[in-house]
């Protein structure tokens, strides 16, 4: 099922299980398992603390706190297992630029959940395998067929009439919410090409590449809020709500570490694009279940205009890995086939086959 261009490497981990010694397709499933489970369960815990209205005035504040929680547990973890800070692979340097555009993905992102009705955020942030593309083409030179150009249409037309729906029902609509996730998209393009680089190149661990990404990008945080930012007045309006704002934070962020653990996973064995089709789909899960658990207005513009995103997210899939799809498929036909002719044969011939 899975394409060529990713070969396994000699050891696979996940959460300290050695995975090497099962199939390429074990791990796969295995590892985008995990990644659907920690995500969507971190999108519902973000969505319980967006409903309290008062913690969404400092979204820089809400994505300090996600950093420092990164770096405690990745800090944890190498400690665990017994991994020095000074047995660094990667330089600084390369730890700098990934951690400026996981703040801009991150940053943006949050400032826009603010502002948007959330499966709109979310359907966005489904789109984010246009960007990555892009990115691709740019940043590795990568090229792609014809059914990931329909892909990208596909998911641009849903993904406006999909914007127009919610600009019709919700009253809290705001536009700049739409530009800011869309920032936040070419930063996610950029950062999980740059990541899959850093990867190939210097084969660091999981755990070095969040903890140093992410205190790296705490400290800009920190300084920008110092300069800039409300952190004193943010800090006491959290306090007045600390189990939603600080303890669901820590539980959203625990969640996010784990899962962005499984996603570097599968950055590593199997590359960029087919982690962000895992993402996606996990996305557009979080979507259902937003519409379940929390009361909001509904349109079947929704519907409709979430199945041409969904198509297009098919077309990309069934471009990358078509022989693989398509061998599938025709060994399952011709199973459904030879039991149909068998069941016409003792239906015709009952005698003779008893």
């Amino acid at each position: 099922m899975m394409t060529n261009s990713h070969t396994p490497s000699s050891s696979m981990y996940l959460f300290g299980i050695d995975l090497s010694k099962h199939s390429r397709l074990a791990q796969f499933l295995l590892t985008s398992t995990a990644v659907l489970v920690f995500h969507v369960a971190q999108g519902y815990i973000q969505e319980l603390i967006l409903q309290l209205k008062p913690l969404r005035t400092y979204p820089n504040y809400f994505t300090l706190v996600q950093f420092i929680c990164f770096t405690v547990l990745a800090y944890t973890e190498r400690s665990l297992f017994g991994q020095s800070l000074k047995r660094r692979k990667a330089p600084l340097h390369t730890y700098a630029l990934i951690a400026l555009f996981t703040i801009g993905t991150m940053a943006l992102s949050n400032a826009a959940v603010m502002r948007l009705n959330y499966p709109t955020h979310m359907m966005f942030k489904s789109c984010k395998l246009i960007p990555v593309m892009i990115g691709s083409m740019l940043i590795l030179g990568k090229r792609y067929s014809l059914y990931d150009i329909l892909a990208c249409l596909c998911m641009t037309i849903g993904l406006i009439f999909f914007t127009l729906a919610d600009s019709k029902v919700q009253p809290e609509f705001d536009l700049l919410g739409v530009w800011l996730v869309c920032c936040a998209l070419v930063a996610d393009a950029v950062i999980g090409n740059v990541q899959e680089k850093a990867l190939k190149e210097y084969k660091p661990s999981n755990s070095e590449m969040i903890l140093f990404s992410y205190s790296i990008g705490a400290i800009y945080l920190l300084l920008f809020e110092l300069t800039f930012g409300s952190l004193k007045e943010a800090f006491w309006l959290w306090w007045a709500y600390p189990i939603k704002s600080y303890v669901f934070t820590m539980i959203y962020s625990f969640a996010g570490y784990l899962g962005v653990n499984c996603v570097l996973n599968l950055v590593r064995h199997f590359g960029a694009l087919i982690a962000v089709t895992v993402t996606t789909f996990r996305k557009a899960i979080t979507v259902i279940l937003s519409f379940i658990a929390f009361t909001k207005p509904f349109t079947f513009q929704y519907l409709w205009s979430g199945a041409i995103v969904a198509f297009g997210i098919y077309l990309n899939a069934y471009g990358q890995n078509q022989k693989s799809i398509d061998n599938y498929t025709r060994s399952i036909y011709d199973r459904l086939l030879m039991k149909c002719r068998r069941k016409n044969q003792i239906h015709r011939y009952p005698q003779e086959l008893v």
